[in-house]
This record gives C-alpha cells, structure tokens and sequence, in this order.
C-alpha cells in the first residue's frame, strides 16, 4: 500500500509538470511575439521529437526491464530545461529548450500510466483512484501557474517546474522497481502486435479522435487571450478542465465496463464535438472557460476506456510499449498534424473557423466509432 500512496503523490507532480508546459508553452510564446503559426511550427515540431523520445525511452524501459530509473532520468533533465525554457526571450533557444522539454518530460507520460495501471493491479484498487490524483495536479497547477505567471510575470513557472521537478524525484527514488513483465522482448513480438488489424483500427480511432482535441489543447489559451481574458483567466479554464475529470476518475470503477470501451470511446468522442461546436459559437472568455467543464465527459472518459481496451489486447511484456503506441498517437503524432495546422487555421480563418472545424473532425471520429462498434456485434 506504501507504493499506492507514493504513486499517487507522484502522479500529482508529474501531471502538475504537465500542467504548467502543454496549456501554457503556447502561451508563453505568445507573449514573446511569435505568431500562432510560429508556435504551431515550434509544438508541432515538439510533436516530432516526442514520437521519437516516446518510441526510445519505451523501448530502453521494456528492454531493461526498469521503469523507475528511466523515470528518474527523465525528470531530471525535465526540471534542468523546464527551467531555461521559460527564463529565456531569445527565439532560438526558446526553440532549443521547448524541444528538450518535449523529448525528456512527454516520455513520462506513457511510462507513467503503464506504471500506474501496473501498481493498481497489484495493489488490488483501480487505475481511476490513482488516475484522480493525477487530475488533481494537473488542476491545481493550472491554476497556480495561471495566477503566478499574472502576478510575477510570464518567467515565473520556471521555478515551478524546479520544484515540481525535486519533488517527483524524491518520490520516485522512494519506489520500489515496478515490472511489467519477465517474458523476453522481441523486436517480432512488437511486430505482431502492431499487425493486428484490431489493433490498427483501435489506433486509427485514437487518432481521428485525438488531433481535435490536440489543436484545442494548444490553442485554447491562446483563443481566450484573444478573446481579452488574462493568464488568471487560461489557468482557470484549465483547472475547471482538470477538475472536472477528477469525479470521473474516482468512479472509473462504477462506469467502466470490460467489453463496452469501443461503445464509451464514441460516446466520449461524441462529447468533444459538441464541446467544440459550442466552443465555435463563444465570444466571452468567462464563457469559454466555464465550458471545460465539459472536460469530465470527453478525455478521462475517453483515455480511461482506451488504456484498458489497449490492456487486454496487448501482450503483457510489451505493456510499456503499447501505451507508449497510444500515447504517440495521442500526444505525438495527433499533436504533429495539431499544432501545424492548427496555426495556420487559425491564423488564417480565426477562432470561430478553428473550433467549427475541429468539430466537423470529432464528428468524423464518431462515425468511425460507430463503424468499429457495428463491425465489432457483426463479427460475434
């Protein structure tokens, strides 16, 4: 139980790290006088670069066995350039530092959850319970980080990320090594898994439905700036998000079916588009940030229902890889196509065009979903 509670404090950290570099990193450089299209270029790129780290350092965990000292790793080069990131103004290095932050601090999510899912089997509690703290951080430092940056100005989160990062470390020198598996890892074991046609069109719904949600991630803040709120303002809307998934997490237990995640999964897409096709219509940032409380029915629904359907189908030694896979697709690949051309719509046609095509696309996932879930009771 020690390592139940470790790890939920952990989670807090981490998704407090996260908190404070994906809804504010395209603030930040705002502020600094790039253009949407340039911070499109700069997330887009981190997008690049997070394929790749994820693909690397899942791979280095599944090999050696470690998840724990990847880990820490991975967070301490996390606070090191999470700290120049957001104290320097020149655009080069603003460049530099941003993409060392993707390829050092986005592996942590992937290993994280396989970590998490891990430890709540052992342990005998759900992933949901732990996953709550995790939203927990991840609203509270938005909403520190929003007020701080207002306050303090705009280079102030950079001892944030320091201390946020000093304590994931001592949390997770305190853990004991979590091992998925002791079955040998095969470059044809992986090979296999990714030729599996349930698999391929599980990862191609995960796709169509997370590049929306991606370009709403990145370009959220910047929206509610545009629409005259303040950092206060962003923090808020993303505390309101986080909070929301909070309930959801916790209940995970209560709502999450075995053999229905296909079902949920376009449910949950289904909410992100009219979260969006709402979002098209509002002109006051009060108004918009109000509506992330929509967030409770779109990604913890969503990303929860996906972990456990990528669990069964996935073989149990490559668990760190596979949610590498739906983590690439989710915060990598999804996030390349996001950030690209979600800069440019929106430099071009502006907010209201930006979320009215961002929900044409989720709908497109639900029709997908549907297809998959008439293929799924066609097949039985």
């Amino acid at each position: 139980m020690k390592t139940a509670y470790l790890l939920k404090g952990y989670n807090f950290l981490f998704f407090g790290l996260l908190a404070l570099f994906i809804p504010f990193l395209p603030v930040y450089l705002g502020q600094q006088g790039l253009s949407t299209s340039e911070i499109g270029l700069i997330i887009g790129t981190g997008g690049f670069v997070t394929l790749i780290a994820q693909l690397l350092w899942g791979f280095i965990s599944d090999k050696t066995k470690t998840i724990r000292i990847v880990m820490l790793i991975l967070v301490s080069c996390t606070a090191v350039f999470g700290y120049f990131l957001f104290s320097v103004d020149s655009f080069l290095l603003l460049i530099i530092f941003a993409l060392f932050v993707y390829f050092f601090l986005m592996p942590l999510d992937p290993l994280t959850e396989s970590m998490n899912f891990t430890v709540s089997e052992t342990a005998g509690i759900s992933y949901g319970s732990v996953r709550t703290y995790g939203a927990l951080g991840y609203a509270v430092l938005s909403l520190i980080a929003g007020y701080t940056m207002d306050h303090f100005g705009m280079s102030s989160v950079s001892i944030l990320f320091v201390v946020l990062g000093i304590l994931s470390f001592g949390i997770i020198w305190l853990m004991p090594e979590v091992q998925a598996s002791t079955k040998p890892v095969t470059i044809a074991g992986l090979k296999q898994v990714l030729t599996n046609k349930e698999m391929l069109l599980f990862l191609g719904l995960v796709f169509i439905s997370s590049v929306p949600a991606r370009m709403n991630d990145t370009f959220l803040g910047i929206h509610i700036l545009t629409l005259g709120g303040d950092t206060s303002l962003v923090g808020m809307a993303f505390f309101l998000s986080a909070t929301s998934e909070i309930v959801i997490f916790a209940l995970s237990f209560w709502w999450l079916r075995k053999g229905k995640e296909l079902e949920i999964i376009t449910i949950a897409t289904f909410f992100y588009f009219l979260r969006f096709f709402a979002s098209a219509f509002v002109s006051s940032p009060i108004l918009l940030t109000l509506l992330q409380i929509l967030q409770m029915l779109t990604f913890p629904v969503f990303y929860t229902a996906a972990i456990q359907y990528l669990y069964q189908i996935m073989p149990k030694e490559w668990r760190a890889t596979g949610q590498t896979v739906l983590a690439l697709l989710f915060f990598g690949l999804s996030g390349i196509i996001a950030s690209y051309a979600g800069g440019y719509l929106y430099k071009g046609f502006g907010g209201n065009t930006f979320y009215f095509t961002i929900s044409a696309m989720s709908f497109l996932g639900v029709l997908f979903g549907v297809f998959l879930i008439i293929r799924k009771h066609k097949a039985r």
